[in-house]
């Protein structure tokens, strides 16, 4: 198999480790990154009216952003293995501030749905930064510092609506943007401040190269297939879920405000912080029972969770377990992933990355027509279905190694 030796030259022969603030650090920026993601879905009708846009057409404000995410995970997100990641980080975070200001600024739609591309194209930082974490971690705790990373993530994304709404209430949509414009520059400053500078030797690959090579990762690389459609389960269901409820939540007989609904992101923080130390089982060689105990959990919270219109703490308790999973099995994909080739990792994070993206656009997709035609019902009854493909797919990579991530395909 081949080892990538024309790509070698790019990884950092003297690495230098991580603090345990720099880590955290870095936790915040990505949530707070990938947050700018989902800030205007709950602004959609205030920018309607002002820009005067047709409601059946402000949903692309959302589109456009998220297509932008998934095209910055191709193009942005590699040049991690080829650049001075200090660097890229930094300028990165800049334009995201340009991009915020630019729609905070917005006077027309153009303008509009530039910022917002260009906000989701520069979001992909936080997945830049994952790889960086991984690479200058110890190889004893590299699992562990992407647990608290990658919890930042997914932190950002529950807690994204609640925090642009209540600004949105406080000072009118724009001061979402100008806002966190201001913060990310603030950060940018502190992650010059708490990573040590690297010394990564002259470089002989191209852009060019570096995008082609992703080809032959997933070629070469089993794990990153196998990870990577697990993911896609996943996020499929996360999307399910976190997409659907506001719809039974805030109709009859329930009818909870947009603030209430908000609130049940606060659930879900509690089992993705609660699952960071799956990183900790990976490292010590139980990716595949870490996975298999989370994918089981994961099959068992939509019991809970079908029962929203009768008990809200047995919702609580399912969203709870939900998240848990769905991050615990997150972290394991990405702390084995990235050690099989620890010299492409952006490479191997960008690829991973994919898969979340298509996983999340089709449970979206899935479950508009499925709670039109079944209700939560028939949502709940998707979302189980997922999950049992997803653990019957885990069952068929049993007979694979689960301690040999040199050879490319533990799990």
């Amino acid at each position: 198999m081949s080892s990538f030796p024309e790509l070698r030259p790019n990884y950092m022969e003297s690495q230098a480790q991580l603090s345990s603030a720099a880590v955290l650090l870095y936790a915040v920026i990505c949530g707070s990154a990938v947050a700018t993601v989902y800030f205007s879905q709950p602004l959609l009708d205030a920018i309607a009216i002002e820009f005067g846009i047709n409601s059946s057409v402000i949903g692309t404000v959302v589109t456009a952003t998220q297509m932008c995410y998934a095209l910055g995970l191709f193009f942005l997100v590699p040049l991690g293995d080829l650049l001075d990641p200090r660097r890229l980080v930094t300028g990165m975070m800049v334009f995201i501030a340009i991009a915020l200001s630019i729609v905070a600024l917005a006077s027309n739609t153009l303008f509009l749905f530039l910022g917002m591309g260009m906000v989701g194209f520069q979001a992909v930082v936080a997945q830049v930064l994952v790889a960086l974490a991984a690479d200058r971690a110890p190889q004893h705790s590299r699992g562990r510092t992407i647990g608290v990373v990658t919890s930042g993530i997914v932190i950002g994304i529950l807690l994204a609506r609640a925090f642009s709404g209540t600004l949105a209430d406080m000072a009118g949509w724009r001061s979402v943007y100008i806002v966190t414009a201001v913060i990310t520059i603030c950060m940018a400053y502190l992650f010059l401040a708490v990573t040590p500078a690297a010394r990564r030797p002259p470089s002989q690959n191209t852009y060019w190269r570096i995008l082609r090579s992703m080809k032959d990762l997933f070629v070469q690389i089993p794990l990153l297939r196998i990870r990577g459609l697990l993911a896609f389960f996943i996020f499929s269901d996360f999307s399910i879920l976190w997409s659907s409820m506001v719809l039974p939540m805030s109709s009859p007989p329930l009818s909870f405000s947009h603030s209430v609904i908000g609130l049940i992101g606060l659930a879900g923080v509690a089992g993705a912080l609660a699952a960071s130390s799956a990183g900790r089982l990976a490292d010590r060689g139980l990716g595949q029972r870490t996975t298999g105990i989370a994918l089981f959990l994961l099959l068992f919270s939509w019991l809970p969770i079908g029962l929203l219109q009768h008990s809200m703490w047995l919702f609580i308790i399912g969203v709870v377990m939900l998240d848990f999973a769905v991050q615990a099995v997150h972290v394991t994909n990405q702390s084995m992933i990235l050690s099989t080739r620890p010299e492409a990792g952006s490479r191997l994070t960008a690829g991973y990355m994919i898969f979340y993206s298509f996983g999340s656009a089709t449970g979206a997709v899935a479950l508009t027509w499925i709670y039109s035609w079944a209700g939560w019902f028939g949502v709940c009854i998707l979302g189980t279905l997922v999950s049992m493909i997803a653990v019957l797919f885990w069952a068929c990579t049993l007979k694979m190694s689960d301690r040999s991530p040199k050879a490319g395909i533990c799990l």
